[in-house]
């Protein structure tokens, strides 16, 4: 096969000014004028993109590039593939929970870039009765500000069982709580035991972007200036306000920080090595990461451009800002089983340098990481000049597994997540509010920054979690959802 090495720009992310309103133009008519096909030219273009890139690559028969004896015998397969969908399914490695694909790269271009999605404000976990599995109950873990659920009084702790009068289960609650528009019927847990009110409220989800520096404060504990910073999503467009959150806290003194990743599912790669380097400083152009490719690009890469398998503290963000850093030798991480992939990123590659004391729980278990690839002969949305150049017949666009990454001693394939060093949950009876110094989890941060001995989970607490299991959250019906993505591909070989 012929091969091009060529550079591939995510969707959305890279544009030069320049060429952006022609680019947006396109997007447009393409959005507005989709051409319905009887061919297979989106299937071809999943199956090139995951022949060429796809990580698990030597795992999928189907996916070598002598499997087919023909282009006859490749177009019949293609053809019997009942959708687009089931043949990306069909492509990924039979652990792979991560990969994904859309029909509207458009939407998905401004989810990843600069947080825009529809939402009610409420942000939720869902969770089922160990003693009924079939039975689904979530609760509000916090609620944005100018939102539905601000608006009709939703605050966290809130419980729901129920939704546009319907109970919801296991087959019924992804198509209730997706919807545009409903009603939700708050409940209350009272010793582990929830129960309907009359309090019923009507929420509209909007197009939005969310703000993922949900709370910036310093606490002055004893002798103690201590920095407290509620992030949930790794947003590339909040870059510049996540530094001047450090800025305010430098300015302030903090000795101590608290980073409360407990509720972020990941997001953008670069703005996870400005984070990392926000905390820090000190380790400017030390490798804090290692990229792992399929076998054909990393053998690429190690004889051509070795430069590209390694992330390097740095102190400047993609706008050139200086990065404001605070100098740490010491961070304080809350985590819970929906910090994922970007989280685990930053907390794996700060691991060999300083002390990362992590409290909470277990992380998710992503230390993979994905790029946006469309239909075009560079897998970008522009050519080499910026000019708009996908297949304008079609939006889809994949998101398959790229690479796996390591930290500079080696550290990956954490399947079970991150392990806290304290283990402590949230009390569904007694959840607190966020940001106060005796809310369960910043407290027992607060207790270890000042050596105080740590209190032990009630016993109704511990019943809690017994009879309670986590399944998801509001996050989950996103296409971002515990995806680890970077701005830019290296060079590439592309096959043709």
């Amino acid at each position: 096969m012929k091969k091009l090495f060529l550079p591939v720009f995510m969707a959305g992310l890279l544009f030069t000014s320049c060429a952006k309103d022609e680019i947006d133009k396109e997007v447009e008519k393409v959005e507005e004028n989709p051409v319905e096909t009887e061919n297979t030219e989106v299937e071809s273009f999943i199956y090139r993109g995951m022949n060429n890139i796809y990580l698990y690559k030597s795992e999928v028969p189907a996916l070598a590039d002598d499997y087919f004896s023909s282009v006859a015998e490749k177009n019949e397969f293609l053809i019997a593939a009942n959708s687009p969908e089931d043949l990306f399914e069909d492509l990924q490695a039979s652990h792979d929970r991560f990969s994904f694909m859309t029909s509207d790269y458009v939407a998905l271009g401004k989810l990843l870039g600069s947080g825009v999605a529809k939402s009610n404000g409420m942000d939720y976990g869902l969770y089922v009765f160990s003693n009924a599995p079939d039975n689904i109950f979530g609760w509000v873990r916090y609620v944005l500000p100018g939102t539905s659920a601000e608006e009709q009084g939703v605050k966290r702790g809130d419980l729901f069982t129920e939704i546009d009068g319907q109970k919801l289960t296991v087959d019924n609650y992804r198509n209730l709580l997706g919807q545009d528009s409903y009603s939700l019927r708050i409940a209350e847990i009272s010793e582990n035991t929830i129960s309907d009110t009359d309090k019923v409220v009507d929420l509209v989800k909007v197009e939005m972007t969310e703000d993922p520096i949900f709370l910036s404060e310093v606490l002055e504990i004893e002798d103690k200036k201590i920095g407290y910073l509620m992030y949930n999503s790794f947003t590339p467009s909040f870059d510049s306000k996540l530094n001047g959150a450090f800025l305010d806290l430098k300015a302030q003194g903090v000795t101590h920080l608290i980073l409360d990743l407990r509720y972020n599912s990941g997001g953008n790669g670069e703005s996870a090595v400005d984070l990392a380097s926000m905390i820090t400083g000190q380790f400017n152009g030390k490798v804090m990461t290692t990229y792992v490719y399929n076998d054909d690009y990393q053998d690429y890469y190690e004889n051509n451009a070795p430069h590209v398998l390694v992330s390097l503290f740095n102190d400047e963000i993609r706008t050139g800002e200086a990065i404001n850093s605070l100098g740490l030798t010491e961070v304080y991480v809350l985590t819970t089983k929906s910090s994922a992939s970007a989280s685990e990123f930053v907390i794996n590659g700060l691991n060999p340098y300083i002390e990362v004391i992590q409290i909470g729980e277990n992380t998710s278990g992503k230390y993979q990481g994905s790029y946006t690839l469309h239909d075009s002969p560079n897998f970008s949305l522009t050519d080499s000049n910026g000019k708009f150049h996908a297949n304008p017949n079609h939006t889809y666009a994949i998101q398959p597994l790229v690479v796996k990454y390591a930290n500079s001693v080696g550290t990956t394939d954490f399947v079970n997540g991150l392990a806290p060093d304290m283990k402590v949950e949230e009390d569904l009876n007694d959840l607190g509010v966020l940001g106060d110094p005796s809310e369960k989890l910043l407290q027992a941060a607060i207790n270890a920054i000042l050596g105080n001995p740590q209190e032990e989970m009630s016993a109704t607490a511990k019943k809690a979690m017994d009879k309670f299991k986590f399944i998801g959250e509001s996050k989950m019906f996103r296409p971002n959802y515990q995806r680890l993505y970077l701005d830019e591909l290296p060079p590439l070989p592309i096959q043709e």
